[in-house]
Protein backbone atom coordinates (compact mmCIF):
# COMPACT_ATOMS: atom_id res chain seq x y z
CA UNK A 1 0.00 0.00 0.00
CA UNK A 2 1.34 3.39 -1.00
CA UNK A 3 0.25 6.17 1.34
CA UNK A 4 -0.49 9.50 -0.32
CA UNK A 5 0.55 12.71 1.36
CA UNK A 6 -2.98 14.06 1.80
CA UNK A 7 -5.64 14.27 4.46
CA UNK A 8 -7.98 11.27 4.70
CA UNK A 9 -11.63 12.31 4.95
CA UNK A 10 -13.55 10.70 7.82
CA UNK A 11 -16.70 10.53 5.67
CA UNK A 12 -14.73 8.43 3.17
CA UNK A 13 -13.80 6.07 6.00
CA UNK A 14 -17.43 5.88 7.16
CA UNK A 15 -18.46 4.91 3.63
CA UNK A 16 -15.70 2.26 3.54
CA UNK A 17 -16.86 0.80 6.87
CA UNK A 18 -20.50 0.75 5.73
CA UNK A 19 -19.55 -1.18 2.58
CA UNK A 20 -17.36 -3.53 4.62
CA UNK A 21 -20.24 -4.28 7.01
CA UNK A 22 -23.03 -4.26 4.42
CA UNK A 23 -21.26 -6.08 1.60
CA UNK A 24 -22.56 -3.81 -1.16
CA UNK A 25 -22.83 -0.19 -2.22
CA UNK A 26 -26.61 -0.29 -1.97
CA UNK A 27 -26.58 -1.65 1.60
CA UNK A 28 -24.01 0.97 2.60
CA UNK A 29 -26.07 3.74 1.00
CA UNK A 30 -29.15 2.66 2.98
CA UNK A 31 -27.19 2.51 6.23
CA UNK A 32 -25.71 5.98 5.71
CA UNK A 33 -28.83 7.55 4.24
CA UNK A 34 -27.06 8.75 1.10
CA UNK A 35 -27.17 7.96 -2.62
CA UNK A 36 -25.29 4.93 -3.94
CA UNK A 37 -23.07 7.03 -6.26
CA UNK A 38 -21.98 9.03 -3.20
CA UNK A 39 -20.79 5.85 -1.49
CA UNK A 40 -18.99 4.72 -4.64
CA UNK A 41 -17.25 8.09 -4.96
CA UNK A 42 -16.17 8.12 -1.31
CA UNK A 43 -14.73 4.61 -1.46
CA UNK A 44 -12.89 5.51 -4.67
CA UNK A 45 -11.51 8.65 -3.02
CA UNK A 46 -10.26 6.61 -0.06
CA UNK A 47 -8.63 4.06 -2.35
CA UNK A 48 -6.89 6.87 -4.18
CA UNK A 49 -5.73 8.47 -0.92
CA UNK A 50 -4.38 5.15 0.36
CA UNK A 51 -2.99 4.02 -2.95
CA UNK A 52 -4.60 0.60 -2.70
CA UNK A 53 -7.65 -1.43 -3.72
CA UNK A 54 -10.13 -2.02 -0.92
CA UNK A 55 -12.83 -4.05 -2.68
CA UNK A 56 -13.09 -6.35 -5.68
CA UNK A 57 -16.36 -6.99 -7.48
CA UNK A 58 -17.92 -10.46 -7.51
CA UNK A 59 -21.30 -12.03 -8.20
CA UNK A 60 -22.07 -11.74 -4.49
CA UNK A 61 -21.31 -8.04 -4.31
CA UNK A 62 -18.12 -6.33 -3.18
CA UNK A 63 -15.45 -8.55 -1.65
CA UNK A 64 -13.03 -6.82 0.74
CA UNK A 65 -9.33 -7.26 0.07
CA UNK A 66 -6.94 -8.37 2.79
CA UNK A 67 -5.94 -4.73 3.20
CA UNK A 68 -9.57 -3.71 3.71
CA UNK A 69 -10.09 -6.35 6.38
CA UNK A 70 -6.93 -5.18 8.15
CA UNK A 71 -8.17 -1.58 8.13
CA UNK A 72 -11.67 -2.50 9.30
CA UNK A 73 -10.87 -2.70 13.02
CA UNK A 74 -9.25 0.73 13.04
CA UNK A 75 -12.15 2.29 11.12
CA UNK A 76 -14.66 0.66 13.48
CA UNK A 77 -12.79 1.99 16.53
CA UNK A 78 -12.91 5.48 15.01
CA UNK A 79 -16.64 5.10 14.39
CA UNK A 80 -17.21 4.13 18.02
CA UNK A 81 -15.12 7.10 19.16
CA UNK A 82 -17.08 9.43 16.88
CA UNK A 83 -20.37 8.14 18.28
CA UNK A 84 -19.07 8.55 21.84
CA UNK A 85 -18.01 12.12 21.02
CA UNK A 86 -21.54 12.85 19.78
CA UNK A 87 -23.08 11.35 22.94
CA UNK A 88 -20.79 13.42 25.15
CA UNK A 89 -21.59 16.57 23.19
CA UNK A 90 -25.32 15.88 23.67
CA UNK A 91 -25.01 15.90 27.45
CA UNK A 92 -25.33 18.74 29.91
CA UNK A 93 -22.31 19.12 32.16
CA UNK A 94 -24.14 19.35 35.49
CA UNK A 95 -27.42 17.40 35.19
CA UNK A 96 -28.34 13.90 33.98
CA UNK A 97 -29.23 14.63 30.36
CA UNK A 98 -28.18 13.47 26.91
CA UNK A 99 -27.56 10.06 25.39
CA UNK A 100 -26.27 6.97 27.20
CA UNK A 101 -25.58 3.81 25.20
CA UNK A 102 -26.35 0.68 27.23
CA UNK A 103 -25.33 -2.87 26.30
CA UNK A 104 -27.34 -5.82 27.67
CA UNK A 105 -28.20 -9.39 26.70
CA UNK A 106 -31.30 -9.93 24.59
CA UNK A 107 -33.25 -11.44 27.50
CA UNK A 108 -32.41 -8.61 29.90
CA UNK A 109 -33.24 -6.05 27.22
CA UNK A 110 -36.64 -7.60 26.52
CA UNK A 111 -37.82 -9.09 29.82
CA UNK A 112 -36.01 -7.19 32.59
CA UNK A 113 -34.82 -3.74 31.61
CA UNK A 114 -37.98 -1.91 30.41
CA UNK A 115 -39.62 -2.00 33.84
CA UNK A 116 -36.36 -0.86 35.42
CA UNK A 117 -36.02 2.12 33.11
CA UNK A 118 -39.56 3.45 33.63
CA UNK A 119 -38.89 5.23 36.98
CA UNK A 120 -35.55 6.54 35.71
CA UNK A 121 -37.26 8.15 32.72
CA UNK A 122 -39.77 9.81 35.05
CA UNK A 123 -36.98 11.18 37.22
CA UNK A 124 -34.72 12.26 34.35
CA UNK A 125 -36.86 12.99 31.28
CA UNK A 126 -33.91 14.54 29.42
CA UNK A 127 -31.91 11.30 29.64
CA UNK A 128 -32.05 9.25 26.44
CA UNK A 129 -31.08 5.57 26.36
CA UNK A 130 -29.71 3.73 23.32
CA UNK A 131 -30.09 -0.02 23.89
CA UNK A 132 -27.67 -2.50 22.34
CA UNK A 133 -29.12 -6.01 22.67
CA UNK A 134 -26.54 -8.73 22.14
CA UNK A 135 -25.34 -11.83 23.94
CA UNK A 136 -21.80 -10.88 22.90
CA UNK A 137 -20.11 -8.44 25.26
CA UNK A 138 -19.99 -4.92 23.86
CA UNK A 139 -16.57 -3.26 24.00
CA UNK A 140 -16.45 -0.60 26.72
CA UNK A 141 -12.82 0.30 26.14
CA UNK A 142 -13.55 1.09 22.49
CA UNK A 143 -16.64 3.03 23.63
CA UNK A 144 -19.05 0.84 21.71
CA UNK A 145 -21.31 1.34 24.72
CA UNK A 146 -21.11 3.58 27.80
CA UNK A 147 -22.51 1.10 30.33
CA UNK A 148 -22.98 -2.67 30.16
CA UNK A 149 -24.81 -5.29 32.21
CA UNK A 150 -22.52 -8.30 32.15
CA UNK A 151 -22.72 -11.87 33.39
CA UNK A 152 -18.95 -12.14 33.82
CA UNK A 153 -16.47 -9.96 35.75
CA UNK A 154 -14.61 -7.25 33.81
CA UNK A 155 -10.91 -7.95 33.41
CA UNK A 156 -9.61 -4.60 32.12
CA UNK A 157 -8.23 -2.26 34.78
CA UNK A 158 -9.80 0.81 33.14
CA UNK A 159 -13.31 -0.48 33.86
CA UNK A 160 -15.38 0.23 36.97
CA UNK A 161 -17.83 -2.46 38.04
CA UNK A 162 -20.47 -2.93 40.72
CA UNK A 163 -21.37 -6.52 41.62
CA UNK A 164 -25.10 -7.01 42.10
CA UNK A 165 -26.91 -10.13 43.36
CA UNK A 166 -26.63 -13.23 41.22
CA UNK A 167 -29.80 -14.14 39.34
CA UNK A 168 -31.10 -17.69 39.95
CA UNK A 169 -32.58 -19.76 37.13
CA UNK A 170 -35.40 -22.21 37.71
CA UNK A 171 -37.90 -24.40 35.87
CA UNK A 172 -41.29 -22.90 35.03
CA UNK A 173 -44.39 -23.74 33.03
CA UNK A 174 -47.72 -22.09 32.27
CA UNK A 175 -50.47 -23.11 34.66
CA UNK A 176 -52.60 -24.34 31.72
CA UNK A 177 -49.82 -26.69 30.61
CA UNK A 178 -49.54 -28.15 34.13
CA UNK A 179 -53.32 -28.52 34.32
CA UNK A 180 -53.23 -30.62 31.13
CA UNK A 181 -50.10 -32.65 31.80
CA UNK A 182 -49.67 -32.69 35.56
CA UNK A 183 -46.90 -31.20 37.69
CA UNK A 184 -43.54 -33.04 37.88
CA UNK A 185 -42.37 -33.74 41.42
CA UNK A 186 -38.98 -35.30 40.59
CA UNK A 187 -36.34 -34.83 37.91
CA UNK A 188 -37.25 -38.24 36.55
CA UNK A 189 -40.81 -37.01 35.91
CA UNK A 190 -39.48 -34.57 33.30
CA UNK A 191 -38.92 -37.53 30.98
CA UNK A 192 -42.65 -37.56 30.23
CA UNK A 193 -43.01 -33.82 29.65
CA UNK A 194 -42.48 -31.40 26.77
CA UNK A 195 -39.34 -29.40 27.41
CA UNK A 196 -38.20 -26.04 26.02
CA UNK A 197 -34.48 -25.38 25.82
CA UNK A 198 -31.33 -24.53 23.89
CA UNK A 199 -30.47 -25.54 20.37
CA UNK A 200 -26.74 -25.01 19.74
CA UNK A 201 -25.49 -22.61 22.43
CA UNK A 202 -22.69 -24.56 24.12
CA UNK A 203 -22.94 -22.84 27.50
CA UNK A 204 -26.68 -23.48 27.73
CA UNK A 205 -26.32 -27.07 26.56
CA UNK A 206 -23.69 -27.59 29.27
CA UNK A 207 -26.15 -26.42 31.94
CA UNK A 208 -28.80 -28.82 30.62
CA UNK A 209 -26.31 -31.71 30.61
CA UNK A 210 -25.20 -30.95 34.17
CA UNK A 211 -28.61 -30.37 35.76
CA UNK A 212 -30.62 -32.89 33.72
CA UNK A 213 -28.08 -35.59 32.79
CA UNK A 214 -30.72 -38.25 32.18
CA UNK A 215 -33.08 -36.09 30.16
CA UNK A 216 -33.29 -37.25 26.54
CA UNK A 217 -32.77 -34.45 24.03
CA UNK A 218 -35.84 -35.70 22.17
CA UNK A 219 -37.98 -34.33 25.03
CA UNK A 220 -37.07 -30.78 23.95
CA UNK A 221 -40.04 -30.02 21.72
CA UNK A 222 -39.01 -26.38 21.27
CA UNK A 223 -35.31 -25.70 20.80
CA UNK A 224 -33.96 -22.18 20.39
CA UNK A 225 -30.89 -20.28 21.57
CA UNK A 226 -32.98 -17.13 22.02
CA UNK A 227 -33.88 -16.76 25.69
CA UNK A 228 -36.77 -14.36 24.97
CA UNK A 229 -38.15 -16.93 22.52
CA UNK A 230 -37.88 -19.65 25.18
CA UNK A 231 -39.82 -17.47 27.61
CA UNK A 232 -42.48 -16.76 24.98
CA UNK A 233 -42.86 -20.50 24.31
CA UNK A 234 -43.24 -21.20 28.05
CA UNK A 235 -45.85 -18.44 28.37
CA UNK A 236 -47.72 -19.95 25.42
CA UNK A 237 -48.07 -23.25 27.32
CA UNK A 238 -45.77 -25.20 25.02
CA UNK A 239 -43.79 -26.88 27.78
CA UNK A 240 -41.40 -26.54 30.72
CA UNK A 241 -38.25 -24.44 30.52
CA UNK A 242 -35.60 -22.52 32.41
CA UNK A 243 -36.30 -18.87 33.23
CA UNK A 244 -34.72 -16.23 35.45
CA UNK A 245 -36.68 -16.71 38.66
CA UNK A 246 -37.46 -13.03 39.36
CA UNK A 247 -38.99 -12.69 35.88
CA UNK A 248 -41.07 -15.87 36.08
CA UNK A 249 -42.26 -15.28 39.66
CA UNK A 250 -43.59 -11.86 38.59
CA UNK A 251 -45.89 -13.55 36.04
CA UNK A 252 -49.03 -14.95 37.73
CA UNK A 253 -49.63 -17.31 34.81
CA UNK A 254 -46.33 -19.14 35.37
CA UNK A 255 -45.77 -21.78 38.04
CA UNK A 256 -42.49 -23.03 39.45
CA UNK A 257 -41.68 -26.64 38.60
CA UNK A 258 -39.45 -28.40 41.15
CA UNK A 259 -39.29 -25.07 43.04
CA UNK A 260 -36.32 -26.07 45.18
CA UNK A 261 -34.19 -26.67 42.08
CA UNK A 262 -31.78 -23.90 41.05
CA UNK A 263 -30.65 -24.78 37.54
CA UNK A 264 -27.88 -22.17 37.56
CA UNK A 265 -27.09 -18.67 38.76
CA UNK A 266 -26.01 -15.70 36.67
CA UNK A 267 -23.36 -13.58 38.34
CA UNK A 268 -24.09 -10.01 37.33
CA UNK A 269 -22.10 -6.77 37.15
CA UNK A 270 -22.91 -3.21 36.10
CA UNK A 271 -19.83 -1.90 34.26
CA UNK A 272 -18.60 1.38 32.80
CA UNK A 273 -15.32 3.05 31.89
CA UNK A 274 -13.51 4.84 34.71
CA UNK A 275 -13.32 8.02 32.60
CA UNK A 276 -17.12 8.11 32.29
CA UNK A 277 -18.24 7.13 35.79
CA UNK A 278 -18.50 10.68 37.19
CA UNK A 279 -20.45 12.15 34.27
CA UNK A 280 -24.00 13.00 35.45
CA UNK A 281 -25.76 11.07 32.68
CA UNK A 282 -23.57 7.98 33.28
CA UNK A 283 -23.79 8.20 37.07
CA UNK A 284 -27.58 8.48 36.97
CA UNK A 285 -28.05 5.34 34.87
CA UNK A 286 -25.23 3.37 36.53
CA UNK A 287 -26.49 4.02 40.08
CA UNK A 288 -30.09 3.38 39.05
CA UNK A 289 -29.19 0.02 37.50
CA UNK A 290 -27.20 -1.04 40.57
CA UNK A 291 -30.17 -0.29 42.84
CA UNK A 292 -32.68 -1.87 40.43
CA UNK A 293 -30.70 -5.09 40.02
CA UNK A 294 -30.22 -5.32 43.78
CA UNK A 295 -34.00 -5.21 44.17
CA UNK A 296 -34.43 -7.61 41.25
CA UNK A 297 -32.07 -10.10 42.87
CA UNK A 298 -33.80 -9.81 46.22
CA UNK A 299 -31.18 -7.73 48.07
CA UNK A 300 -31.90 -4.32 49.56
CA UNK A 301 -29.72 -1.41 48.40
CA UNK A 302 -26.94 -0.31 50.67
CA UNK A 303 -28.04 2.33 53.12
Amino acid sequence: MKMMNQRIDWEDQRAFLAVLDGGSLSAAARALGVAQPTVRARVAALEQALGTTLFTRSVRGLTPTAQARALGAAARAMAHASDAFARLASAAVDVPAGVVRLGVSDFVGVAVLPAMLAPLRRSHPDLRIELVLSNSAADLLEQEVDIAVRMHPPRQEALVAAKVPSIPLGLFAHRDYLARRGTPVTLADLATHDMIGPDRALSDLAVVAQVFPDLDRSRFMIRTDSHPAQLAAIRAGLGIGVVQRPVALADPALCAVLPDLVAATLDTWIVTHENLRALPRIAALFDHLVAAFRRFGGAAPDG
